[in-house]
């Protein structure tokens, strides 16, 4: 393969992942406003005590993240529905719990006022973690076995 041709491959691989990296940022962001919003709503008109609104509003946008991931983000939809959403789940749980040690390390250790530290971590988290883990283990693209 000359140079030329290689290179050509390195930036269409790299455009494809600031694309897809792109909009992952967009489904996680939609994800985020249908979770607030639910949980707004619930407790607004129906009244629904604010935990309970913030599981309805956090499991409501956990669906909207994942259908926009495989139909929208990665485009996975080969893939069986329910292996991959045991795997969203599973990443979506350990994404919890790094959510929740980066919010106790910046706000309760570093004294970082609370609201930014979860701005900050949910941006690393989103980043270091949800992305790549969506991309390679969730939404992962099956191999065809050859003939």
């Amino acid at each position: 393969m000359s140079p030329s041709a290689s290179t050509g491959t390195a930036q269409h691989d790299a455009a494809t992942l600031w694309r897809t990296l792109g909009r992952h940022q967009v489904g996680a962001m939609t994800a985020t406003a249908v979770d607030f919003g639910v949980m707004i709503a619930s407790v607004e008109v129906l009244r629904a005590p604010p935990a309970l609104a913030a599981a309805m509003g956090a499991l409501c946008g956990a669906v909207t993240n994942f259908v926009l991931g495989r139909r929208w983000v990665f485009q996975a939809r080969s893939s069986g529905i329910l292996p991959q959403a045991a795997r969203y789940a599973a990443v979506s749980a350990a994404s919890a719990g790094w959510n929740a040690l980066g919010e106790y390390l910046l706000h309760n250790a570093a004294h970082v006022e609370y609201v930014l530290a979860r701005a900050v971590v949910s941006l690393m988290v989103g980043l270091a973690w949800n992305f790549p883990l969506q991309q390679r283990f969730v939404f992962r693209r099956e191999k065809v076995p050859r003939r």
